[in-house]
């Protein structure tokens, strides 16, 4: 017997996904945070011919696509299954994550290779004063979101992304901050015209230095896609409770087979039986045994126990 027993109800959660409201109440608190944020960078940008600073608002501004991006995501993950789609739309979050993740690195690409052009070019002239108080602001600004965020964070991998976003945006905020502090103290010690490399040179190594983050989330997620095992944080309770289950029906060593999906933790569990003493009612004691150890895990869970006679069957 294969059957799929979900820990969450297989019907529609229309009328209330607790997850899925919290999600996008966080997420439309960000994106309210995310445009005020890339309205004042783009407005200094401008005002100030800072090329870091026009970096930071169109940042924020691609933000903000990416978070109604997520937004959407998770209140159609939260609707659950459907007819069309009867095993839920769980997918969708981590592939919100790679999109966000190959959007983030194609703006440092571009970037980077616009910030190698104004250096070749000789420079450009900006005031160091107005970049080192946008810094400042935008500094305290973003740290203060990513805090906020850090707890929520915990609950949700689209809430978990958009920290990383913010938290990516404080670095930045950080290295404008420092790198234009530097070019005050090498101005007043006659070596002003560095400071006409500071705003490329700090776009470019910010591009550098951010690029391992989304390029950390397309590999995690389209290992997800492709349903790879889990991480091994996530297996290890599992296996553990498989293990207790063998000991307590005195089963031999089980075939098991793990991926999770956005939400979703798809676990299937074969043990190969000998003799006609086991029956359907022995299998759903095993099953119910191993729900009950797995009931604390935060994912919706979706479980198969079989139990065959046949190894052919199983492997």
């Amino acid at each position: 017997m294969n059957q799929p027993v979900p820990l969450a109800s297989a019907a529609p959660r229309r009328d209330g996904d607790p997850l899925g409201f919290f999600e996008q109440r966080v997420l439309r608190w960000s994106m309210v945070a995310t445009g005020s944020l890339a309205a004042v960078g783009l407005v200094w940008g401008i005002a100030s011919s800072s090329q870091m600073i026009l970096f930071d608002g169109m940042y924020g501004v691609l933000g903000i696509g990416l978070t109604w991006l997520s937004m959407r995501a998770s209140r159609l993950v939260a609707a659950g299954p459907t007819r069309r789609y009867p095993f839920g739309r769980e997918a969708l979050a981590p592939l919100v994550i790679a999109v966000q993740g190959v959007a983030l690195l194609a703006t440092c690409v571009y970037a980077s290779v616009d910030s190698l052009l104004v250096i070749f070019g000789g420079g450009s002239e900006v005031s160091a004063n107005s970049v080192l108080a946008y810094g400042a602001v935008s500094l305290v600004a973003t740290l203060g979101v990513w805090l906020a965020l850090r707890g929520p964070a915990r609950r949700s991998e689209l809430l978990a992304a958009e920290a990383t976003q913010w938290l990516a945006g404080a670095t930045l905020s950080l290295a404008v901050v420092v790198a234009f502090a530097l070019v005050l103290v090498l101005s007043h010690s006659g070596h002003g015209a560095a400071g006409h490399y500071a705003d490329p040179v700090l776009v470019l190594v910010s591009c550098v230095a951010l690029a391992p983050t989304p390029v950390r989330m397309i590999r995690t997620t389209l290992i997800e896609l492709l349903e790879g095992a889990p991480d091994p944080e996530i297996q290890r309770p599992v296996r553990h409770a498989v293990s207790e289950v063998q000991a307590e029906f005195e089963l031999a060593d089980p075939f098991l087979r793990m991926a999770k999906v956005g939400r979703k933790l798809y676990i299937e569990v074969d043990f190969v039986v000998t003799g006609h003493e086991w029956d359907v009612a022995d299998e759903d004691q095993i099953r119910h045994s191993l729900l009950s150890r797995l009931s604390g895990l935060p994912f919706d869970l979706w479980l198969n126990v079989e139990l065959s006679g046949d190894p052919d069957l199983v492997v």
